[in-house]
């Protein structure tokens, strides 16, 4: 299976589209979320493209195919918009014998992470920055931010797929990759 992975969307429809296009070039499976869909937060900027109302929609459009977990952003209203399961601080799948767990990363954060076994992987978002490297035997991905970029990355996501994992730019070039 091929799991897309967003983070820190924003609200920004326009990022999305750009994800949704990701989505199809990569021929994904399931659209993981690492949360902080709809609004862009009091200590961001606004985003190029927001439109939170137009982007519920377009989110939702997928629900068949996400799974998600809150944000430091998300609230109970956004779950009233989205029609998915997005208020859980955490989920887990597996890919091959891997379980990746999947959090934003404002509760639990490489200094604060759960159990994990060597082989695992950890992701989160929240700090926008894209991030793909082993430590202790752990993988730590974050997708970086499709809408707002920090650090001077450019806006990303990321997949794991039986080949590994991958982080990309929104066009699809590559910026690093693991194997599995």
């Amino acid at each position: 299976m091929k799991f897309c992975i967003i983070s820190d969307i924003h609200g920004s429809a326009a990022a999305f589209k750009k994800c949704e296009e990701a989505f199809l070039r990569e021929k994904a499976d399931y659209l993981v979320l690492c949360g902080d869909y709809l609004n862009h937060g009091p200590r961001n900027p606004i985003p190029v493209g927001y439109d939170p109302q137009a982007l519920a929609p377009m989110i939702n459009a997928w629900k068949l195919k996400i799974m998600g977990v809150r944000g430091n952003c998300d609230s109970e209203v956004d779950q009233m918009l989205l029609e998915f399961p997005c208020t859980s601080d955490y989920l887990i799948f597996f890919t091959g014998k891997r379980r990746c767990f999947v959090t934003h990363g404002h509760l639990y954060t490489e200094g604060n992470r759960p159990p994990l076994q060597k082989g695992d992987l950890f992701i989160s978002g929240h700090t926008h920055v894209p991030v793909l490297k082993e430590e202790d035997g752990l993988i730590h991905l974050n997708p970086g931010s499709p809408s707002l970029p920090k650090e001077g990355s450019e806006p990303s996501y990321a997949m794991i797929t039986p080949d590994g994992v991958f982080l990309k730019k929104l066009d699809g070039t590559l910026i690093s990759s693991m194997k599995l």
